[in-house]
């Protein structure tokens, strides 16, 4: 694997760790296991970075597309990488790398606009716009590099430095991105650590570090708000999903059943934003279920790197446990896998893809984030039932609604508690909308201006009007 230039990508004193294929559950490379004390000078050179790299927003701009374009041209590189330690088809991969380019374009195009303050007294104040300074990004497995750059590129675009540690399930392609985008940029701007925890912990407490920006589980954002609360730094938190579909009287199962299917089970149903839980009107609610394994039973299941792969294996052992466990309570309950419902018998992490039906409303396959490549069809009896059992959990991401009536469906989708919905698609984002969650899916805003200011302050200035 090509390595950074010193500084780009923090160098340990030998200790490495074995990264797995989760095609396989084997090893087939090493990465840094780098200790906590050795942060204390990576920070350090982040912040004498900053002090550079903040003062010129042109050059700024110029560097990031020129790491974007880097990125795209790197593709072949970064792309079957990410297949190998992450599972997902290579296509997908593909996808991510072009999504990551993209969103380094986009942040290198916008600019903070400062804004005059008028309040009728004889004083001129006006509000611009600061860098915060080093900024910690931790990253979760299921897409490495499109949030990795979705906390680099906003964060660098603003004047920060980025010290950046992606999970250790997947810290190979991040390690080359950080190489691909490093070389575009002043020397260490942009930093990639990887190692286990308490890595992470001594990266978001570290006094250094002004922003942490994290994305992953409920428990693990509590204890990264907390560890960065030693230091008062700004905290932004996207701490996953249980996004709901309600399905319409007048929705058209056969013609959305592929695309309900795969806004649920892309990335082997790893995305923080899938539909986690389908409702659909009790007289539907067979045909629904039928469309949905018709289709699922269709999908080819196998390595990332395997031509014609539709899904590929879970990413990790624990996780593919917890698939395990959550689908077997569900069945003993008294649910039923029409199709899929178990792990398959082959090398990897490989689970079946699963839909189940007579779940139980307090089933933790409904109550809970699964991840994983399983998905409840609960029925419902009237409109009010279905929206009030789509909201009522801790979570609040997503969610959407189908049906062929559009403004019905909107109407809907306006009474849903979370931070996007979605009408007759689902998981979709422009690079340009704010993303956010509520309830315990998040603190703070990512994407588009709101994702820039996130990592600014604002710096007030007055003086008196001329005479």
């Amino acid at each position: 694997m090509p390595t950074s230039r010193p500084g780009h990508a923090a160098t340990s004193r030998g200790e490495r760790f074995t990264v797995l294929d989760p095609a396989t559950g084997k090893g087939f490379a090493e990465a840094p296991d780098q200790r906590p004390d050795e942060l204390d000078a990576v920070v350090e050179r982040a912040h004498r970075a900053w002090l550079g790299w903040r003062s010129d927003p042109l050059a700024r701009s110029k560097a990031l597309l020129t790491a974007a374009d880097a990125v795209a041209a790197a593709g072949a590189d970064l792309a079957p990488l990410l297949t190998r330690e992450q599972g997902k088809p290579l296509a997908e991969s593909y996808a991510e790398v072009a999504r990551t380019a993209a969103r380094l374009r986009y942040f290198a195009e916008l600019t903070p606009e400062s804004q005059k303050i008028t309040d009728g007294r004889p004083v001129r104040g006006e509000i611009r716009w600061r860098p915060l300074g080093p900024v910690a990004a931790i990253v979760p497995w299921n897409f490495p590099l499109q949030l990795a750059s979705s906390k680099f590129a906003p964060a660098l675009a603003a004047g920060n430095t980025v010290v950046l540690k992606p999970s250790p399930y997947t810290p190979l392609a991040t390690r080359l991105l950080g190489s691909v985008v490093a070389a575009a940029l002043p020397e260490d701007v942009l930093t990639i650590v990887t190692g286990h925890e308490p890595l992470g912990a001594r990266l978001a407490s570290h006094p250094g570090i002004r922003h942490t920006t994290f994305t992953g589980s409920i428990p693990t954002g509590r204890a990264v708000a907390a560890c960065a609360g030693a230091s008062l730094a700004r905290v932004t938190l996207e701490l996953g999903g249980n996004d709901a579909a309600i399905l319409l009287d007048d929705v058209d199962v056969e013609r959305i059943a592929e695309r309900l299917f795969w806004a649920a089970f892309r990335n082997c149903g790893q995305v923080c934003m899938a539909v986690k839980r389908v409702y659909a009107p009790a007289r539907l609610h067979s045909r629904v279920v039928e469309a949905l394994a018709q289709y699922a039973r269709t999908v080819v299941v196998g390595a990332g790197l395997d031509a014609g792969s539709q899904l590929g294996p879970v990413n990790n052992a624990p996780q593919l446990a917890r698939v395990e466990q959550c689908t077997a309570r569900a069945l003993a309950d008294g649910a039923r896998a029409v199709t899929g419902g178990h792990r398959l018998d082959r090398p990897g992490y490989f689970f079946a893809p699963t839909i189940l039906t007579d779940v139980l409303p307090a089933s933790s396959v409904v109550t809970e984030e699964q991840f994983g490549p399983v998905l409840p069809v609960l029925p419902y009896s009237s409109l009010d039932e279905a929206v009030d059992a789509a909201n009522d959990t801790r979570f609040g991401l997503g969610g959407s609604v189908w049906g062929t009536d559009l403004d019905r469906a909107e109407a809907v989708a306006d009474r849903l508690e979370c931070g996007t919905a979605w009408i007759n698609h689902h998981a979709e984002l422009s690079l340009a909308q704010p993303f956010a969650g509520i309830k315990e899916s998040g603190v703070g805003v990512a994407g588009g201006p709101w994702g820039l200011y996130g990592n600014l302050r604002p710096f007030v200035v007055h003086r008196p009007e001329e005479a």
